[in-house]
């Protein structure tokens, strides 16, 4: 039988305190990432619209491919839509519940709908800028079964 406090998910329901990662930790097929980095640069690589069922609602799609780091290195970061918004180069940001995706053969982060973009004050590190994640080629290998 499970006890009161184990139904709300821990000690009383409080929310556990996020482990931020460092941009040199991430690894190919992992998420669930918070951390902390600045963004360095941010370029528009899609923006296009797309009529709806009443083609009164206009669906608009764009994609930034931004450039953000940490004082371990950098990574590509892949942001679609409002979050486009937010990744202004010279914002430090916090990314909460963000997954690494392989595109084209190298890392790019990204926060899907289960994550979240924060913007957050100026950060007091340097960006290692010549340690970037995304220039790392990875092929897929499948593994026999034997």
């Amino acid at each position: 039988m499970a006890t009161e406090q184990q139904k709300q998910g821990g000690a009383g329901g409080a929310k556990r305190k996020p482990v931020f990662t460092k941009v040199d930790q991430l690894k190919p097929g992992t998420s669930g990432h918070t951390l902390t980095a600045k963004v360095l640069t941010s370029e528009t690589v899609l923006n296009k619209g797309r009529a709806g069922a009443a083609a009164v609602h206009l669906h608009l799609t764009t994609i930034a491919e931004c450039l953000i780091g940490d004082e371990t290195g950098t990574i590509l970061f892949t942001a679609r839509n409002e979050q486009v918004d937010l990744m202004k180069p010279g914002t430090t940001i916090i990314l909460r519940n963000a997954k690494i995706d392989i595109f084209k053969g190298s890392m790019r982060l990204t926060v899907d709908k289960w994550g979240r973009i924060e913007v957050t004050g100026p950060a007091n590190f340097t960006v290692k800028e010549d340690n970037n994640l995304s220039l790392i080629e990875y092929e897929l290998v499948n593994v026999a079964d034997e």
